[in-house]
């Protein structure tokens, strides 16, 4: 049984809202295939970054917990992490901003995302001896600067709000998969590659990999959700 657990956190993970998907009042049924146009554009990247490090040993998965099936030496379960947990955040997303007027005013937003900026950037060129802390802050800052300032994006403070609102659910996955609860983590980290900081168990890195992640997966699913529209 212990080899299905990973399997179960992503089926867990995504469960109950995809039952609630087909809500009278909720609908987002009808932009499934938008989500899954906008998860596999960003999933791809994440996933060439996974095999990267797990090839690097930033990063490695305990085959206790796991079917044993492998793409590239990564875990079936891990490229299905990359549908799953953006499917709840996507989700949670559009029923939130449909039902609560959550839209942040011009200047606290872009005073929000400039400070976001030069904060990740700081941190990523003090650490870049840690190349998870490093490539995790340092790409997280250039892709705020793309949404927010090439790309135009004005739902960035909203955004970071529901994965505040998220956060708890962040909690609980990512602390099983890093070892809450378990006799050993389901992934383990190379203690040279991050800042050494965690939240329980999860290293802080991994909430603004998971930032970064749910921000392009919001802007690819409004980008081919107008795109079915039209």
């Amino acid at each position: 049984m212990l080899h299905y657990t990973y399997l179960l956190i992503n089926f867990f993970t995504v469960i109950i809202c995809f039952v609630f998907s087909f809500h009278p009042k909720i609908k987002f049924n009808r932009h499934f295939s938008a989500f899954f146009k906008a998860a596999l554009m960003v999933a791809l990247v994440f996933i060439f970054w996974d095999i990267w490090f797990t090839k690097r040993g930033v990063w490695w998965f305990n085959d206790t917990y796991l079917l044993g099936i492998r793409v590239y030496n990564l875990p079936i379960e891990e490229i299905l992490f990359f549908f799953c947990i953006p499917f709840s955040c996507i989700f949670t997303y559009f029923c939130l901003d449909q039902f609560f007027k959550l839209d942040w005013k011009p200047l606290p937003e872009k005073i929000f995302v400039i400070i976001s900026i030069v904060s990740s950037l700081g941190i990523a060129f003090y650490f870049h001896d840690k190349i998870y802390t490093f490539i995790t802050f340092l790409s997280t800052a250039v892709s705020m600067f793309t949404l927010y300032f090439v790309l135009k994006s004005r739902w960035i403070g909203k955004a970071s709000f529901i994965y505040l609102v998220l956060m708890p659910g962040f909690l609980l996955v990512n602390g099983i998969l890093t070892g809450t609860g378990l006799e050993s983590p389901i992934v383990n980290y190379n203690p040279q590659d991050f800042m050494g900081i965690r939240m329980l168990t999860i290293p802080i890195e991994d909430t603004v990999y998971g930032y970064e992640m749910i921000l392009w997966n919001i802007y690819l699913f409004q980008k081919m959700k107008r795109n079915e529209q039209n």
